[in-house]
């Protein structure tokens, strides 16, 4: 790590740009939630040594969720960071890698597939893409000034500093009320603000959510403008069927309105839909062969951690087939070239 760190050091501060280390792999896993470990582990198992890079997001949006209580073998639920926890030993313990280096560059026009870190350059055989989603932002006034001084994106990161205080959530989906639940072990009160008039979330969540007394509703209202001097002091929001506009008093605000799929570093290289996802057909593959999507950065439908994690087992079993073909093939080539 420290030759990398050096390497990286100097590049940076323009002393010219030194030849990366370089490092060819059977398969790179970009990212390290559910469908990134799971491939992990099934390719792990198939022998291929496969390197996961983790970045700065170990355990996907999953390690956000305070507790799951849906996922196949845990009757009495698990913390979404726990289980990656757990998925991660088993990958590793079957042979994959972990390397926490986050990808600022792939180049898909060459082969074997170049995998740009701030590192190592790795040449990867055969890739698998599991970059997952980001939270989307509201886009509004205040926002981003207050980004880690009020603004969060997740309860379970920043929950606890809200004790005895009241925060707001926004949105009125699962992630919004499985949030705001939490919330409520610390926060005095959760307003959960929705520009609907009825909640999107499951009606288990919704019948936890109406049945806490810390928690209350804003319905019809959309936030405009988040106040506050130097931390939070309150969003503003506006009532869609009337137009009035009020202030709510608050500490922090919680934002839960949608994901973006994270897939810049393949735009242009690969076949996107309309929304940005990532198109695969039903065996996991993508335009460009050899190259994989498994989880949310392939589904704007399901979003569930077990359709993930059977994605990246998907992925993973198709990556190893199309690694055993290739080389079959290349074997051949040369038995006859000779």
């Amino acid at each position: 790590m420290s030759d990398m760190t050096l390497s990286l050091d100097v590049s940076r501060l323009g002393f010219g740009e030194q030849k990366a280390q370089e490092q060819e792999r059977n398969l790179v896993i970009i990212g390290a939630g559910p469908a990134g470990l799971t491939a992990g582990l099934y390719a792990g198992r198939a022998q291929l040594e496969p390197l996961l890079l983790v970045g700065q997001a170990f355990g996907g949006q999953a390690a956000t969720t305070s507790e799951m209580e849906n996922y196949p073998g845990f009757p009495e639920g698990i913390g979404g960071m726990a289980l990656a926890e757990q998925m991660s030993n088993q990958a590793t313990r079957f042979g994959a890698e972990i390397m926490y280096e986050e990808v600022v560059s792939v180049d898909l026009k060459q082969y074997p597939f170049v995998v740009r870190t701030y590192g190592p350059v790795f040449r990867a055989k055969s890739l698998i893409i599991c970059t997952g989603t980001s939270s989307r932002k509201l886009g509004v006034a205040g926002e981003e000034r207050y980004i880690g001084r009020g603004v969060s994106f997740c309860a379970t990161c920043d929950g606890f500093f809200y004790k005895d205080k009241t925060v707001v959530v926004v949105g009125g989906g699962d992630s919004a009320i499985d949030e705001g639940l939490y919330l409520t072990r610390f926060a005095r009160e959760v307003i959960v603000v929705h520009r609907r008039d009825a909640l999107r979330a499951n009606a288990l969540l919704q019948k936890r959510a109406f049945a806490e007394p810390k928690m209350r509703f804003v319905w019809n209202s959309v936030v405009t403008e988040i106040v506050g001097d130097d931390n939070v002091t309150g969003v503003r929001v506006r009532d869609v069927n009337t137009g009035e506009e009020t202030v709510i008093d608050a500490d922090g605000v919680f934002e839960y309105v949608g994901l973006v799929p994270n897939t810049k570093l393949f735009e242009g290289q690969l076949e996107l839909n309309e929304q940005g996802y990532i198109a695969t057909d039903r065996r996991q593959r993508t335009s460009m062969p050899g190259v994989y999507a498994a989880g949310d950065v392939q589904d704007p439908w399901y979003r569930q951690v077990v359709v993930a994690a059977g994605a990246g087992a998907a992925a993973a079993i198709e990556a190893e087939r199309w690694l055993a073909e290739k080389a079959f093939e290349e074997a051949e080539q040369a038995q006859q070239a000779g």
